[in-house]
């Protein structure tokens, strides 16, 4: 068999949110192709899996199992996984089992810390903290509220600034190691245009609440996208559509949205599946993409995992400067802006000349994303 390499990230606890699985799926995948086995480990509690009077929902755990089953199975990890449940029980591989793959492994790639069984954590050679969400847990940390950090060897972020001149996230005295999301790039094939139309898919606010820290708010995207509502009308020459997970108290952003020329539309039913999620980016002509703001006010250097399946499928991202620019080249199929009229200018750049932009595109995934080069890249740092 070939030599193991655990990753463990949440993909249950989310059913029906195609890009969210694709995140992580692109760590197996490149380890794959690397010659590694993947192993993918989650755990589900009944905390996670709530109705709506927020008590334990079996009807909802039984569809993050099935949900999580299914991505399995689509990446060909059927004999690979583990899904740990709060009664000690597995579905998938046993808990001896795991232990011994980890065991076998060079490191274990814990995405955020999600993996918190101390039983298995302590076997593994190397325990890897995957930061994708930078910001948010080096400020716990600091502010002293958490420290998902805690009993890790080893640091990575997809925040590339990370204890760089310039960016604002405290390093705790860690030593990070900047690592780009990683797109499968067999999996992200280039696909004819068939629209014009800019695209974005995401969370409107996220997981976490903003932050207070040294003085100022850092908060998420819902705040920057208020920046940018009226880009639609200001760039006429092309269409703009949302598929973002707009609560019911943010009615109000969505009727702006909707007021400035952006075609919202329902999430759950663009990325219902891994193959719904794979389309709506790949029938697009471009990606616009809004940072949280947290990303922009610290100059974290943070690039979003979707835009790297756009730029692999040949399409170009247009995404809001969040430093990223230090570390990759920006001008051709990638464009940055830090103003509503920088978007503009960039929106009416790859109309005037998409093929260039979208042939740049795919060679900046082939050059800076491919999961194979990401994930090789990692692990011949961690040495």
């Amino acid at each position: 068999m070939r030599s193991p390499l655990p990753i463990a990230a949440s993909i249950a606890q989310r059913p029906g949110y195609g890009g969210h699985a694709w995140a992580f799926l692109q760590y197996a995948f490149g380890a794959r192709q690397l010659g590694y086995e993947p192993l993918f480990i989650d755990r589900l509690s009944a905390g996670m899996t709530t109705g709506s009077d927020g008590l334990p929902s079996e009807r909802g755990r039984r569809a993050a199992i099935e949900w999580f089953r299914q991505v399995m199975d689509f990446a060909g990890l059927g004999d690979s996984y583990a899904l740990l449940l709060d009664d000690g029980e597995t579905i998938g591989l046993s808990r001896t089992v795991v232990k011994q793959r980890i065991a076998a492994a060079p490191a274990l790639i814990n995405v955020m810390g999600f993996l918190d069984d101390p039983e298995l954590l302590e076997v593994a050679q190397k325990r890897v903290f995957l930061d994708v969400d930078p910001g948010f847990p080096q400020i716990w940390r600091d502010l002293g509220q958490a420290d998902p950090m805690q009993g890790h060897d080893r640091f990575a972020s997809v925040g590339a600034n990370l204890g760089l001149p310039g960016c604002e996230i405290p390093t705790g005295d860690l030593d990070w190691i900047a690592i780009r999301p990683p797109v499968s790039l067999p999996h992200w094939p280039v696909v004819a245009r068939t629209s014009r139309t800019f695209r974005s898919v995401g969370s409107w606010r996220g997981p976490y609440d903003p932050i207070e820290f040294r003085g100022r708010r850092l908060g998420l995207r819902v705040h920057e996208f208020r920046r940018f509502l009226d880009l639609p009308l200001r760039a006429d020459a092309a269409e703009f559509a949302l598929a973002m997970d707009i609560d019911s108290y943010d009615s109000g952003d969505a009727e702006a949205l909707r007021a400035n020329g952006w075609h919202l539309v329902d999430p759950l039913t663009v990325t219902a599946s891994l193959e719904d999620y794979q389309h709506f980016i790949q029938s697009s002509g471009a990606e616009v993409s809004i940072a949280k703001e947290i990303y922009v006010e610290t100059n974290c250097g943070w690039f979003s995992d979707r835009s790297a399946c756009f730029l692999a499928s040949g399409r170009p991202v247009l995404a809001q400067d969040t430093g990223f620019g230090a570390s990759l080249p920006v001008g051709d199929g990638l464009l940055a802006f830090q103003t509503i009229d920088e978007a503009v200018a960039g929106v009416k750049e790859i109309l005037a000349d998409w093929d260039r932009h979208a042939g740049a595109a795919r060679a900046m995934a082939e050059e800076y994303f491919d999961a194979r080069k990401v994930i090789g890249g990692l692990l011949a740092k961690l040495d």
